[in-house]
């Protein structure tokens, strides 16, 4: 069965900092351009960064540049999340994704597998 399963999110203070891990089972992560996306109460999705099949390339959103940092560990099927500097706006349901493409697509639709979701909360 095809999987990402995402952890790690929690209720933290602003200004504080989370890692968020994603495990894909079902298929050889390594192959796949990888992306994390947020979805706020009453607001579209949002795409917040993407890192190739490689490692050697990474998007960010303006939104969490300098914040957010993103990584992967093939030989344990695993992407990370790692959000410092967390602000009450980063509030959201944090995805996984996967894409096909080695390079992080342009479009949405090119995703292939979505994860559940992990719940971020920035509250004091």
């Amino acid at each position: 069965q095809l999987q990402l399963v995402e952890s790690g999110g929690r209720l933290v203070q602003p200004g504080g900092s989370l890692r968020l891990s994603c495990t894909a089972s079902g298929f050889t992560l390594g192959y796949y351009a990888m992306a994390w996306f947020r979805q706020a109460p009453g607001k579209e999705r949002e795409e917040v960064s993407c890192i190739s099949s490689s490692g050697g390339s990474t998007n960010y959103a303006d939104s969490v540049k300098g914040r957010f940092t993103i990584s992967r560990d093939n030989a344990k099927n695993t992407l990370y999340l790692q959000l410092n500097s967390l602000k009450p706006e980063d509030t959201a349901i944090y995805y996984c994704a996967a894409s096909r493409y080695g390079t992080c697509p342009r479009q949405v639709y090119d995703y292939d597998f979505w994860g559940q979701g992990t719940q971020v909360t920035v509250s004091s």
